[in-house]
């Protein structure tokens, strides 16, 4: 049986990948047919309130913290914290804010309350397999994660969404994404500026949330064959938009390396099943 707040994933055959990247560089495509043994895995991105438990009972030290703070995005920066924020070169809208960890997302002024349901964020590669092997499991490999994600369509054809072919299907949002002019203005149609509690969109077929923006989640593959080389992840996040990374599709992938952190960064468990 699946642990708590798991789901069993039957064994079978998909179409992962894409003959139609919009990121080729990225290994987007091609796409192929892939058979997949059945397996566990969480309905939901993990809980900043579970992880808060992870970390009382371990003292476990996530990267951000060893390494002095993490990255958020310029207008989700605490008030109090703006002054000691430091633009990143190159990626304007992000500022590296001195002790922004899973604890304190927006920096060290402010905490967590509120986000309990929240996506926990600011994890690394590192710190999500150590919380994975924590409840007895691990991080979904790229092939189990999109394969969840497609909850059982895609089996004919490639589908660059959960729910089908169209972001905003029948004139409603299905994920927590963009809307408005990146980076200036969220516009937040979907109801949500910044992270939204699990489960505020509808499910997949597999019964999986958020499989589809709010957080990115790691995978256990690396980006490519190098050896060393960063990590997958999967699913975009709450600032993924058509024009700027339009990769909040089952297809699409990002690379970070195994220490890297960021407040749009978050995980999901999956499990072994005898």
């Amino acid at each position: 049986m699946p642990p708590a707040g798991a789901v069993e994933v039957p064994a079978g055959a998909f179409v992962m990948g894409t003959d139609a990247p919009i990121y080729p560089s990225d290994g987007e495509g091609p796409a192929r047919r892939v058979e997949v043994g059945r397996f566990a895995i969480d309905v939901a991105p993990v809980r900043h309130a579970a992880f808060a438990r992870f970390v009382a009972a371990t003292g476990f030290e996530t990267d951000a913290e060893r390494l002095g703070g993490s990255f958020v995005f310029h207008d989700l920066v605490a008030a109090d914290d703006a002054s000691h924020a430091t633009v990143v070169p190159g990626l304007p809208w992000w500022r590296f804010v001195p002790g922004a960890s899973w604890a304190h997302p927006f920096g060290p002024s402010r905490g967590a309350e509120g986000l309990d349901d929240h996506p926990v964020v600011h994890v690394s590669w590192r710190d999500a397999a150590a919380y994975a092997a924590w409840v007895g499991g691990r991080l979904p490999t790229e092939v189990e994660w999109e394969y969840a994600g497609h909850g059982g369509r895609g089996t004919d054809r490639a589908e660059p969404f959960p729910w089908g072919h169209d972001l905003e299907a029948g004139g409603r949002h299905h994920a927590n994404v963009w809307q408005g002019p990146f980076p200036e203005c969220d516009e937040a149609r979907d109801g949500f500026h910044g992270t939204s509690p699990v489960g505020a969109f509808p499910a997949n077929g597999y019964g999986l949330v958020d499989v589809i923006g709010n957080v990115w989640e790691w995978t256990a593959d690396r980006f490519d064959a190098a050896p060393g080389s960063a990590r997958v992840r999967k699913g975009g996040s709450y600032l993924c938009h058509a024009s700027s990374c339009a990769r909040y599709r089952l297809p699409a992938r990002s690379a970070g390396a195994e220490d890297d952190a960021a407040g749009n960064v978050g995980m999901r468990v999956a499990y072994d099943l005898t």
